[in-house]
């Protein structure tokens, strides 16, 4: 091979490596067609368009690579690069993702916007240090406790084959301080489950139990946030510091847009399913003060135990303190 021809031959390799393109994959048990997933697809075309190529995206929707144990050892060994998971379904390597979701913290929106705020960015630390990039985080909404039999007190509740997320640990103290003692599925098995009756009780979002299709088999829902839900998309931390500072900076920002979209979408999304519940025959019950005090002092005890058990940091756990009550202070 002559020198000419040996120039061409690197220049060209070079050329290759230059251009070669990362391709991100990414698991979530999000169903094809639902918002979550229209947004994630757009915010990686914009990222595609955005960095010449370079970066592309390439999901796995509706559970097809397993459950969220199944997808964390996945990312472990290469074969997926990221997840979109919910805070509960991460506290497995961020004990802080299920900070928002301490049962009865919230009592409206206004509340976790400011809250959130504030603690956002740390929980996005939390995951650097853990060895992630949480390039997304978006609420999903408050979830309600919902039913096939009718539930309105906490002795209902005793009665009742409730559902708890698989590895939810905050979930899982809630329910056990109003005495219940929950089963632990992943979110994919609970439709099948609510078929089959091994749970007849559940918590979601009033978007999120239309998504899965819970809508056809509840018949009741308490008019009682629960616990607040957010989606958090995050990505092996080795393969955003690989990317150039150009590409890493378009990922946080064009999925990171994404996810503020889904913010709204998700508001709009909560109101309309709400109605659409009660069109479908679903009974909502509001509970009157007594009955709310009731409920919220459940909340106050799981979070007690769970303050023990050391489940949030206790640095998470006094920011979270100081913006929720500088968020009350300030009304």
């Amino acid at each position: 091979m002559n020198k000419n021809a040996l120039f061409i031959f690197f220049l060209g390799a070079f050329a290759m490596g230059a251009h070669a393109a990362t391709t991100i994959k990414i698991a979530t048990v999000a169903p094809d067609g639902t918002a979550w997933m229209r947004e994630m697809r757009a915010g990686a075309d914009a990222l595609k368009k955005r960095t010449g190529d370079r970066v592309e995206i390439k999901y796995y929707p509706g559970g097809v690579m397993g459950d969220e144990p199944s997808v964390l050892r996945k990312i472990k060994i290469g074969q997926l690069q990221g997840g979109a998971f919910t805070g509960g379904e991460l506290s497995a390597i961020v004990k802080d993702a299920q900070v928002y979701s301490l049962p009865f913290l919230f009592k409206n929106q206004e509340e976790v916007d400011k809250v959130r705020a504030q603690l956002d960015p740390l929980l996005k630390k939390s995951f650097q240090q853990a060895g992630f990039e949480a390039v997304g985080i978006s609420g999903g909404g408050f979830a309600y406790t919902m039913s096939v039999k009718d539930i309105k007190t906490r002795d209902d509740l005793k009665a009742a084959k409730v559902w708890v997320p698989q590895g939810d640990r905050i979930a899982d103290a809630g329910f056990k301080a109003a005495g219940v003692t929950p089963i632990p599925l992943p979110l994919a098995d609970v439709y099948t489950s609510l078929q089959t009756g091994l749970i007849d009780t559940a918590a979601n979002t009033p978007a999120g139990a239309i998504a899965f299709q819970w809508h056809t088999k509840i018949k009741h829902m308490i008019d009682l946030p629960l616990t607040y839900v957010v989606g958090i998309l995050v990505i092996d931390k080795k393969v955003v510091d690989g990317l150039s500072a150009d590409d890493q900076k378009a990922l946080n920002e064009e999925l990171g847009a994404a996810f503020a979209r889904l913010e709204k979408i998700n508001r709009d999304d909560n109101m309309q399913a709400r109605g659409a519940l009660e069109k479908q025959g679903v009974a909502i019950f509001t509970p009157n003060a007594e009955e709310t005090k009731a409920w919220e002092a459940i909340g106050v005890a799981a979070r007690k135990d769970l303050a023990t058990q050391n489940e949030v940091t206790p640095e998470m756990a006094a920011a979270l303190d100081k913006a929720l009550a500088a968020a009350r202070g300030s009304k």
